[in-house]
């Protein structure tokens, strides 16, 4: 078996559940004696880690929030800083970044992760990728690809982000097999290449591997964004989900049926809103622990995703958990004229509007504390006949309708992918905080 594909994934349950449970033992081993936020919270809640026998058993030790990273930043790192390799920052999507310190084994650990979910998503060694994701601003994602391609004995073109020109330039001239991006960037791409002439079907890309943004519906199904990718450019599509805590990413295979969970890499746990596991089959919150991290381990982290787990083997033959589409964000749900709604829905509307060039949503509080709903539009030529249409496709989806109101493109561009951010913006919450 390929070095890159675990023998651990392809186990039965029982030997997956026997196998996680010993590394856990020997992840809050090494929080009792490392981690000055994991030895306070032990001693404050009476916990013996001696006792914390099976995954089960997890359950008896309180979750860490993104607020306790925030507030007690430093009390997570578990090594002296001369043992520090790397400086990560989290994106700030919802809240204030965070910083995480990373050894060079976590180095080591962060390709080992990223290689097996490559070669799982069908990567091989002399596979040419181009990233057109940033690897500065102090961002795992996109140096967490450059290390794990390098393992896997692929090729890497860093281009980044944006640029369309430079983009199709590239592929002209060094002919890469596979791009690394956020899946609305392909339709930008595209429409370039349709603007210039480019016999972008052609080219040398069979494949893309995508990040940030859903391409499935919960049953695996394309959704409206993916769809519309595939109408113009029959290529291979794969969804990616990871977060900089959880230093550990979730990749479809070739199945297209769910990223697959790595039982070396990590615990995982779906609570409801009363912190309990949820039923099978049902959505909860994503709640992870790290195995074998060294720089800044997390136990019992809510990550604040929403998200569902299947566990049937799937077709590549991996026996392990696979995780949905992202349903939403646990702190990004809308309540609009009695509907509970994920901005990802929205998103899906609005992607397969043809007219609709670019786009926020912003949710604010009205006069009586209810969610309001707005979206903001960027089209070539405004007309009233087009908010109508719009609407009408936001009932047809969603039964209820929000505002929507024209905005330049240019202006909606800026706010969306401002300079200083590295994903796109499309959510703003501006609703009253408590």
């Amino acid at each position: 078996m390929n070095k890159f594909e675990p023998e651990i994934e392809f186990q039965p349950k029982n030997v997956i559940k026997t196998f996680q449970e010993g590394k856990m033992k020997e992840a809050l081993t090494y929080l009792k004696a490392k981690s000055p936020f994991y030895q306070k919270m032990f001693s404050d809640n009476h916990i013996d880690i001696e006792k914390i026998k099976t995954l089960e058993d997890l359950r008896h030790i309180p979750f860490t929030t993104k607020e306790d990273l925030q507030t007690h930043n430093k009390e997570f790192f578990c090594v002296e800083p001369s043992e520090i390799r790397d400086y990560i920052t989290t994106s700030g999507t919802l809240s204030d970044p965070t910083t995480f310190a990373m050894t060079e084994n976590d180095l080591v650990r962060l390709a080992y992760n990223e290689a097996i979910s490559f070669t799982g998503a069908g990567g091989h060694p002399g596979e040419i990728y181009q990233l057109m994701t940033t690897i500065d601003k102090r961002f795992m994602a996109g140096y967490a690809y450059c290390l794990g391609i390098r393992m896997m004995g692929g090729g890497l073109i860093r281009v980044g982000n944006g640029i369309p020109e430079l983009q199709w330039d590239t592929i002209r001239r060094i002919k890469p097999d596979a791009i690394i991006c956020v899946p609305s960037f392909i339709l930008r791409i595209i429409r370039y290449a349709e603007e210039h002439g480019i016999d972008y079907r052609n080219s040398s890309i069979k494949k893309a591997v995508c990040i940030g943004e859903n391409l499935r519906n919960d049953d695996f199904s394309l959704n409206l964004l993916g769809s519309k990718i595939k109408e113009k450019w029959n290529i291979d599509l794969y969804s990616t989900y990871a977060s900089t805590e959880m230093s550990t990413s979730f990749c479809e295979c070739s199945a297209g049926m769910g990223g697959h969970h790595h039982p070396e890499l990590i615990i995982c746990e779906l609570i409801d809103e009363n912190g309990n596991p949820v039923a099978e089959g049902e959505s909860g919150e994503l709640t992870i622990t790290t195995l074998g991290v060294e720089g800044m381990p997390l136990l019992r982290f809510k990550t604040g995703d929403v998200a569902r787990f299947h566990y049937e083997p799937c077709s590549c033959g991996r026996t392990t958990m696979r995780i949905s589409p992202i349903i939403g964000r646990k702190k990004q749900m809308i309540k609009f004229k009695g509907t509970t709604l994920y901005p990802a829905s929205v998103f899906d509307v609005l992607d397969n509007a043809d007219y609709v060039e670019n786009y926020y949503v912003e949710v604010t509080s009205n006069e009586i504390g209810m969610d309001h709903l707005t979206t903001y539009i960027g089209v070539k030529e405004p007309h009233e006949d087009l908010i109508k249409d719009l609407k009408d496709r936001f009932r047809a989806k969603l039964r209820v309708a929000p505002d929507v109101q024209f905005k330049p493109i240019d202006e909606i561009q800026k706010i969306v992918l401002p300079e200083i951010k590295r994903k796109p913006t499309k959510f703003i919450d501006n609703r009253k905080k408590d």
